[in-house]
């Protein structure tokens, strides 16, 4: 192993931290709003509701994330420019996503199918009697899911969401297919040019390995916290 090289062209691979860090934390939020959503889909006892929620789930999760990626990266410009041929350019370039773009929303997508289960499973622990006594209060549906249910729920939600934050900075790893200057795709760089393949994807696979020990570390503090306010 080339130590030296390694040294040498660290700070260029660390500068992707930022990217990789930021397109996580995006997706993570798009993808809490979308598995809330598509809780309350699943919990419907509106057929409808249920079937889309149902159908996107497991869509979602039965395709690869990298196929995913494609889809939206390259299969959805194509769309766009036959909507743009029939006379409708605007609504053609709303296909048409950047790089980052095209990985937050595919991201968001496939997480969010996953965390609709975290979501479901937290809403399905609070007791049922609590929405019985928050209807004989006159609380609408949604008032008391958001008053009373999700509260509670997310003391179980939450330490899964930021388990799935963890394995979602590493997945970032794959929107490097698209050219997003991320702690992959900067390492590949010189990887490829001067043939350092070893030095640069251990350095890029070390830099993961800190930012999952630093992710863990902050959500056993968040955990921590969060116990010790329940036995306030």
């Amino acid at each position: 192993l080339d130590f030296g090289y390694i040294f040498q062209n660290a700070n260029f691979v660390l500068l992707g931290i930022g990217v990789t860090i930021g397109v996580s934390l995006v997706s993570i939020t798009i993808a809490s709003i979308i598995a809330l959503f598509g809780a309350l889909g699943r919990l419907s006892t509106n057929s409808i509701f249920h079937g889309m929620a149902s159908f996107y789930v497991s869509l979602f999760r039965g395709t690869p994330l990298l196929v995913q990626i494609f889809i939206i990266y390259l299969g959805l410009p194509q769309i766009g420019q036959q909507i743009s041929a029939r006379g409708f350019p605007w609504l053609g370039s709303l296909f048409i996503l950047t790089a980052i773009q095209s990985g937050v929303l595919a991201l968001s997508l496939n997480y969010g199918a996953y965390m609709t289960e975290i979501f479901r499973a937290g809403i399905q622990s609070v007791n049922r009697g609590q929405w019985q006594a928050a209807s004989a209060l006159g609380l609408s549906r949604m008032q008391t899911l958001r008053l009373i249910v999700l509260p509670q729920a997310m003391k179980l939600i939450i330490p899964a969401v930021g388990n799935q934050f963890i394995a979602m900075q590493k997945d970032s790893s794959l929107v490097s297919v698209m050219g997003v200057w991320e702690i992959t795709y900067r390492a590949n760089r010189f990887a490829r040019k001067d043939s350092k393949y070893m030095e640069m994807f251990l350095l890029a696979a070390a830099i993961y390995w800190v930012l999952t020990i630093f992710s863990e570390w902050l959500l056993a503090r968040l955990e921590g916290r969060m116990a010790r306010s329940d036995t306030r």
